[in-house]
Formats: C-alpha cells, sequence, structure tokens
C-alpha cells in the first residue's frame, strides 16, 4: 500500500493519474504471480496448498479496501470504474491461481475458494450503469412533459410538416445512446436492455401523451333523433325544420365545444400531429441499426449479442405510432365530416325539400379540407386519412338519409337526386383517376350502395318486407305484435331497422299510417 502510494504521488502531475486502487491491484496481482513462482513451490512441502492460502490472503487483505470503497461511490465516475475493473481482474486471477494450485486436491480447491468472498465489482458497476440510466430517463419523461405543453403542432415549424419536439426527443435519445456506449464500463451488451427498455417507455409517453384529447370517431359523430313519422304535406313543415335544425346543432355542439377551445386540435395541427408520429415510427429502425453498429465496437460484445435480436428493439414505440396513426386518422375523417362540415351536411342536406338542398355545398367544403389534408400529411399516410375521410362522408351520407330527424322526408322521386349526388361525392374521392384507386372507393360505398335502392322501393314492399325480416328475426312471438327493432348503426337492406327507419323518412300516407298503426310514432320530436 505504502509502494501504491508513492507510485499515486509520482504521477499526479501526468495527464491521466491512475487511481490508488487500481494500481494496488496491479501490485497485488504481481504480489501474486512472484509469491507463485518463487515461494509457493518449496512451501509446497510444509502445506498442500501454499499458493491457495497465499492468494487467499492477498484477495482479503484487498478485499478490505474495495469493500470501503465501493459503499462510498454515489456515481459512475472514470476513477470508479477504474478500479472497479482493476478489482474484478485482480479477483479474477487470484482464483485462478487457486483453482490451478489445487487440481490435485480432494475438493478440487473448494475448501479455498470458499475464503474468497466475491468482491461483486462487476454487481457494483452494473448497478452504477442503472443508476446512471434512470437518472437520463427520468430527465427525459420530465422533458416530455414540459416540451409537450408547450408544443403547438404548427405545420409551419418545418418542411417535412412534424413537430419540433419529435426532433429533439430523437436527439436526445440518440445522444443518451452515443453517451451510454462511451462509458468506459465492460458490460454494454448486457446494461442495454434496461436502457432501450427505458427509452422506448419514454418515446411510447411521448406518443400517448400527444394523441390524448385529440378525440376519436365517436367523439364526433352526432346522437341520432328519436324515431319519427313524415308530417305528410303539411303547410307548417317549414316551421318545423327552422326549429328542429336549431335543436340539432345545439344539441351536438355542446359535445364539441370543448375540443375547440384550443386551436392546437384543428385539423391542419391534427395532420402533423399524424405526420410526427409516422416520422418517429420510421426512424425506429434507423436508431436499431445504429445500436447494432455501436454493439459492434464494443470490446466485450459476442455474437449471440446480434444474433439475439429482440433486447435490440424498441417493442413498444413503433406500435403505439401506428395506432396513434390509424386514431387520429379516423379522428381527422370524423371532425372534417360530423363537425367541421355541419352546418352543410347535419344541418344543411336535405333539410326541408331534397331538390333545393343538395349535396353540392358539402362537396366543396369536402375538397377545401381534401386540399389541406394533400398539402399537410406525409404522403405515405395521405391515403389512410383521405380513405377515411371517404368513410366517414359515408357514413355521415347515410345518417342524414336514416337519422336525418323530422327536418327531413324523401318521395320515390326523391331517390334519383339522392343516387346523383353520391355519385358525385365517389366523384370526389375518385378525382378523375388522381385520388382514391377505385377499389377502395367501392369498398367503402358498398354499404350505400346496398342501402339506396330502398329509396326507390314502393312503401308497400318496404312494409312487406320489414314484416317478413322482423318475423325472422324475432319468430312467432313477432306475429301478434310487430316488436321495434333496436338501432345497430350497421346499416344493411336486409336489416329490419334499416328498412324501419326508410319508412320514417318516406314522405307518403301509406308509410305513415304503417307506423302510427304499428309504432304510434308522433310526426314530430
Amino acid at each position: 500500500m505504502e509502494k501504491a502510494d508513492s507510485s499515486r504521488r509520482a504521477s499526479k502531475n501526468q495527464p491521466n493519474p491512475l487511481p490508488v486502487l487500481a494500481i494496488l491491484a496491479k501490485d497485488v496481482g504481481e504480489l501474486a504471480v512472484h509469491e507463485t513462482k518463487v515461494f509457493s513451490p518449496i512451501l509446497k512441502g510444509w502445506h498442500p496448498l501454499a499458493a491457495g492460502v497465499a492468494v487467499a490472503t492477498l484477495h482479503s487483505c484487498y478485499a478490505n479496501e474495495i469493500k470501503q470503497f465501493i459503499s462510498g461511490i454515489m456515481e459512475l465516475t472514470p476513477d470508479a470504474v477504474q478500479v472497479l475493473r482493476a478489482a474484478d481482474k485482480l479477483e479474477k486471477d487470484l482464483v485462478q491461481i487457486a483453482v490451478e494450485d489445487a487440481v490435485d486436491s480432494e475438493d478440487g480447491g473448494k475448501a479455498i475458494i470458499r475464503e474468497m468472498p466475491p468482491y461483486e465489482a462487476e454487481t457494483a458497476i452494473a448497478n452504477l450503469v442503472k443508476g446512471w440510466i434512470k437518472t437520463r430517463l427520468d430527465r427525459l419523461k420530465e422533458w416530455v412533459d414540459r416540451n409537450l405543453q408547450q408544443e403547438v403542432w404548427n405545420p409551419q415549424a418545418n418542411q417535412e410538416g412534424y413537430a419540433p419536439s419529435a426532433v429533439e426527443i430523437l436527439r436526445i435519445i440518440d445522444e443518451t445512446l452515443d453517451a451510454f456506449f462511451q462509458l468506459p464500463i465492460p458490460t454494454h451488451p448486457a446494461l442495454l436492455p434496461d436502457l432501450m427498455a427505458g427509452l422506448d417507455k419514454c418515446l411510447q409517453y411521448y406518443v400517448m401523451k400527444a394523441k390524448s384529447g385529440c378525440g376519436t370517431r365517436n367523439t364526433y359523430i352526432p346522437t341520432m333523433p328519436a324515431l319519427t313519422r313524415c308530417e305528410i304535406g303539411s303547410k307548417f313543415q317549414g316551421v318545423w325544420k327552422k326549429k328542429e335544425k336549431s335543436q340539432n346543432s345545439q344539441k351536438r355542439n355542446s359535445q364539441v365545444a370543448t375540443m375547440n377551445g384550443d386551436n392546437s386540435f384543428g385539423i391542419p395541427q391534427l395532420c402533423v400531429r399524424i405526420n410526427t408520429f409516422h416520422r418517429i415510427r420510421s426512424e425506429m429502425d434507423v436508431l436499431e441499426k445504429r445500436i447494432i453498429t455501436h454493439l459492434r465496437n464494443c470490446e466485450s460484445a459476442h455474437v449471440e449479442d446480434f444474433s439475439n435480436g429482440l433486447s435490440k428493439k424498441f417493442e413498444l414505440t413503433p406500435s403505439a405510432c401506428v395506432e396513434g396513426v390509424q386514431l387520429l386518422s379516423e379522428a381527422v375523417a370524423y371532425k372534417i365530416v360530423f363537425h367541421d362540415l355541419s352546418h352543410v351536411l347535419w344541418d344543411g342536406l336535405y333539410v326541408g325539400e331534397p331538390s333545393s338542398s343538395r349535396i353540392d355545398p358539402l362537396l366543396q367544403e369536402l375538397e377545401r379540407n381534401l386540399l389541406i389534408i394533400s398539402e399537410t400529411v406525409h404522403e405515405r399516410v395521405r391515403t389512410r386519412i383521405i380513405t377515411d375521410t371517404m368513410k366517414a362522408s359515408c357514413d355521415g351520407f347515410l345518417l342524414v338519409l336514416l337519422a336525418g330527424g323530422p327536418s327531413r322526408a324523401f318521395s320515390r322521386q326523391d331517390s334519383q337526386i339522392i343516387e346523383d349526388d353520391f355519385k358525385s361525392l365517389k366523384d370526389l374521392f375518385w378525382a378523375n383517376g388522381d385520388g382514391l384507386p377505385a377499389d377502395l372507393i367501392d369498398k367503402f360505398s358498398y354499404t350505400v350502395r346496398g342501402v339506396l335502392p330502398l329509396f326507390r322501393t314502393d312503401s308497400e314492399s318496404l312494409i312487406e318486407r320489414f314484416r317478413r325480416v322482423t318475423l325472422e328475426t324475432y319468430g312467432s312471438s313477432a306475429r301478434s305484435r310487430l316488436p321495434l327493432p333496436p338501432t345497430s348503426g350497421q346499416w344493411n337492406p336486409t336489416e329490419p331497422n334499416t328498412l324501419l327507419r326508410v319508412l320514417c323518412y318516406r314522405n307518403d300516407e301509406t308509410a305513415s299510417k304503417f307506423l302510427k298503426k304499428t309504432y304510434n310514432l308522433p310526426k314530430k320530436l
């Protein structure tokens, strides 16, 4: 120890002086080798495990120093790691000498090894690294909270149209990985999964927080009014319509008022969030490749560290990004159709006389919104949002026809208007071949195409068909009195509730009398 101390004092003015316990470990190791070469062969005459006893004694002397040192370390410093690595090397060398010395003894040296309780230098290093990782992750989570509160999701913030906070969090993660692989430790591959799992959770947290409060498809769909029958040819129709219209919009707006106090939930801002999730998702692959490169340059990496791909993959974030894109894509579509365009859809389309309240205003507004989407959203997710918007438009169109409230009534002659309008809606998304592929348009217009022929069908046939499918659904119990089929929202030309709703909005005597007699439906809400 005196020698180690004087060596340390001598090297004090050099650029990287060795810590005293690292010098001591090296010296003890050299002393052990000298002992086994010079003294042990002679002393073996008096003791069968002379070398073993010598190294066990040296191990115990160094143990007093290193245990005290380990208990005083608070954080990962190059000096601490240097001492711990030197202690670990010394211990392995001493144990090796004891094992070789006892090769011929009865117990193979087990008794001697038992007298050398481990320094646990590797465990101490691992605990220090885990502490380092925890500090970094805690800091990153605080950063996410702070920065997402300030994020305004501005589409003009950068050329790619994603959030500056995402660029920043990816940069911090990159720097954290660099710093981790620069730690002077021998166990990067073993501790990497801890770091990866923590970074993965932080990124997932960012995505979850960024999508919270954006609403879902169901946030925007209006509640369906109660079933009514048509007021045939009433001159008061106009009065009821105006009143109904204002009630309709009030009921729905109270639901979404909370969504509008803040401009960070506008359509362009929601599109920026979608771009951001897409960007993070694509960066995951880049980060994973970079980690493999870091591992290749690691002193302690083995072949199995590369073959076991799982520990180097982000498990939670990619799926959180995919779900985030799906959820917000739907939210954008249904917000446009049912909230932003409610004045031309829910409160406008076919209100009063269908021929004078057709689909053109809705198409103009839809086109304007599709343009915003095309200019804001990354091309890889653009088709998805436009497809969801078409889906929402078809849902909206059907909701107007089958649950539009007493302000709407359709005669059989109106069926041509409805079909022409629906064709115009599809044409908007087809955009002369520049829009959605024809097979997608067919797929999402399937339900509407199935329901529209009911508006051409005469009331007697509809009533007959309604009776038949209700009896099939409810069996003989429905013979005496037809039950009122519940609303499933799964519109279908053979579903009782869909047929019933076509009759509710049929502007003729036959349908109105049938509904009065069978269900005593009112003419107004």
